[in-house]
């Protein structure tokens, strides 16, 4: 295990108290498996599509969860066939399951599967409340107060 000192970070950052867990995330997230392969394309300025490349696998074999800040992409076959003899074996089919971190107002709009592809369409919804807001200069703050 990493230990990271981020106590200089907190000199200069104020409210970001959950970096430390945010990175330990990210450190468990490097230790999954390269399978099912995947691209996130960026649509628009906050528009994003994940693709995940998932030959067998039907829609009910996919299971697709959102919990607080992360997005759980899951599949699993039942084989119900008898045992089958490869001379080559180049398609995986196994179970998966594949985490991403969303960022903070990130939403999952849908899911569409087509041709093997799963496409998981995902969008940054800022708030009102979270957008900037321009701060006017001028007056006295004991004058504004009463």
């Amino acid at each position: 295990m990493r230990n990271i000192d981020l106590s200089p970070l907190y000199r200069s950052f104020i409210g970001f108290d959950h970096l430390a867990s945010m990175i330990d995330a990210a450190s468990q997230s490097e230790k999954q498996t390269s399978y099912p392969p995947y691209n996130i394309e960026l649509l628009e300025e906050d528009k994003y599509r994940i693709t995940m490349a998932v030959a067998g696998f039907s829609q009910n074999d996919i299971e697709i969860e959102v919990q607080e800040n992360t997005l759980k992409v899951s599949g699993t076959i039942e084989s119900k066939e008898k045992e089958r003899k490869f001379l080559h074996k180049g398609i995986s089919e196994r179970n998966f399951e594949r985490k991403f971190q969303l960022g903070d107002h990130v939403k999952v709009l849908n899911a569409d599967m087509k041709n093997g592809l799963l496409h998981i369409e995902l969008e940054r919804v800022i708030p009102e409340a979270k957008k900037p807001k321009k701060i006017e200069i001028g007056g006295n703050l004991l004058e504004n107060q009463s």
